[in-house]
């Protein structure tokens, strides 16, 4: 379950000479100490030094790379080290909305299976607060996790060969939508014409890691 417990527990560990793997305890420290690395004021008042090239959290740790010709990896390691989580929400600092038409193939499923009514669950998934947790499987596909259990939901038996871009997701804790077509096994409950992954843009991922994520009805 997303929990908003906070938890200190870290460990650093060298990952060759250009960065470390920061491990955590749960789900809900990677996004915190992501947001505490990744936000204005929020890593104990110090931004990121120069020479920090990339950040990046998946669904137990995160990936810190740096230039050593630019800083020194004591230098990295005593930030990482002082860097405090954000655990308040209102640091991410970015919210996206998302339209959602609902009514996808697996919505009577999933609701058959979570014992309550086609429209409860669509009522129940735009009324959640998601965060985005981590990024993975395609450019632009963000795992999204709420504060409750209530949408958990087994993935499907058997995957599909193509599922449609825009498609809104449902797996396990987590949320998501499908940046493009390609194949997956969630839960299908309904589809948005939002262009999650544009690479045209100075910033392609509609939804970044740390993020605050609303699901409206179209």
């Amino acid at each position: 379950m997303w929990r908003l417990n906070p938890s200190p527990d870290r460990e650093l560990l060298p990952c060759g000479d250009s960065a470390f793997l920061v491990e955590l305890p749960e789900l809900t420290a990677v996004v915190a100490y992501y947001r505490g690395l990744t936000r204005a004021g929020t890593s104990a008042g110090v931004s990121a030094p120069e020479g920090i090239i990339d950040v990046v959290p998946a669904a137990r740790t995160v990936l810190v790379t740096f230039d050593s010709e630019k800083i020194r990896p004591s230098e990295v390691r005593d930030w990482l080290q002082s860097a405090e989580p954000a655990y308040d929400v209102a640091a991410s600092g970015r919210e996206v909305t998302i339209e959602v038409s609902y009514g996808g193939p697996d919505l009577a499923e999933t609701a058959q299976f979570l014992g309550m009514g086609e429209a409860d669950v669509v009522k129940l998934h735009s009324n959640s607060e998601w965060t985005a947790a981590f990024s993975g499987f395609a450019p632009g596909f963000v795992y999204l996790v709420t504060t409750h259990e209530r949408l958990r939901v087994p993935r499907r038996n058997t995957p599909r060969t193509a599922v449609p871009v825009g498609s809104v997701g449902l797996a396990g804790e987590f949320s998501g939508v499908y940046p493009r077509s390609s194949p997956g096994g969630w839960q299908l409950i309904g589809t948005t014409t939002a262009a999650l992954w544009d690479a045209s843009k100075a910033e392609p991922a509609l939804i970044r890691p740390g993020d605050l994520v609303r699901f409206v009805e179209a």
